[in-house]
């Protein structure tokens, strides 16, 4: 297993709206996380708001005077083309955003993506200047620690490597492990698990020059980071973050100085 590095990346935490939202919900939601910005700044953590596609250039605009980065939930992997559907990674560059989410549970299940989607995404992410942010978790779960780890990794490295593959060593990078499993349930996995996880997955990036920093998903909230901060950088919130009050509670408890 890596060693914890002896300085750290910047912390980072952030949520993605999904399909819960409709429009007016959204934007009060948007002008809500955009009172949070002073407060990610003190306690020195990257903050990032993920919302639908239609409400990502109001959003831009409600998000501009602030430090919280703009995400989308997916990109195509061509930049223009008979695609009738699909967004554009030129697009959403042109839009703001800074950091697209792909390779999500939801879609490796629901839309049949593979890993070889998701790689030929990050690599559009990246040639517009943004950040990938790859959800990457196991599907199979064990009652045996030492098992589940073993899975888990197992799972997830042929996941890693072949968005990596496909992306020049320099450019940045997060990764958001969740467990498939964990996924909207009612408590998150299991802190031991996550910890020696997300520690065995960072061997995987040691080695890379480009920024690598490492999340937790799947029902995570309050009181998690604490528990995770041996193993991840960050936390990747879903309907927690909903409440805004956990998403700012949440930020407290990641100040760099805890």
């Amino acid at each position: 297993m890596a060693p914890i590095p002896s300085k750290r990346e910047k912390r980072l935490v952030g949520t993605s709206l999904k399909m819960y939202f409709d429009l007016p919900s959204t934007l009060r939601y948007i002008d809500a996380v955009s009172q949070l910005s002073s407060a990610a700044d003190q306690a020195n953590v990257d903050l990032f708001v993920i919302p639908d596609f239609v409400t990502l250039l109001p959003a831009k605009d409600k998000l501009q005077n602030t430090s919280i980065q703009l995400g989308a939930q997916d990109t195509y992997s061509e930049d223009k083309g008979a695609f009738t559907g699909e967004v554009s990674p030129l697009t959403l560059k042109q839009a703001g955003v800074s950091i697209v989410e792909i390779g999500h549970a939801e879609r490796r299940i629901l839309f049949r993506e593979t890993d070889q989607d998701v790689a030929k995404k990050a690599a559009a992410v990246v040639r517009h200047g943004m950040v990938p942010l790859i959800c990457i978790g196991e599907k199979s779960k064990s009652n045996i620690a030492s098992q589940a780890v073993g899975i888990a990794v197992s799972e997830c490295k042929p996941q890693i490597t072949a968005a990596l593959s496909q992306i020049p060593d320099g450019a940045e990078v997060i990764l958001a492990y969740e467990p498939v499993w964990a996924i909207g349930a009612a408590e998150p996995a299991g802190a031991d698990h996550v910890v020696t996880v997300t520690q065995n997955l960072r061997e995987l990036v040691a080695g890379r020059k480009g920024r690598t920093r490492i999340l937790y998903g799947g029902s995570a909230g309050p009181g998690t980071f604490d528990k995770l901060k041996d193993g991840v950088d960050g936390l990747f919130l879903g309907r927690f973050a909903h409440d805004i009050k956990n998403l700012e509670t949440v930020i407290e408890e990641m100040s760099d100085g805890s």
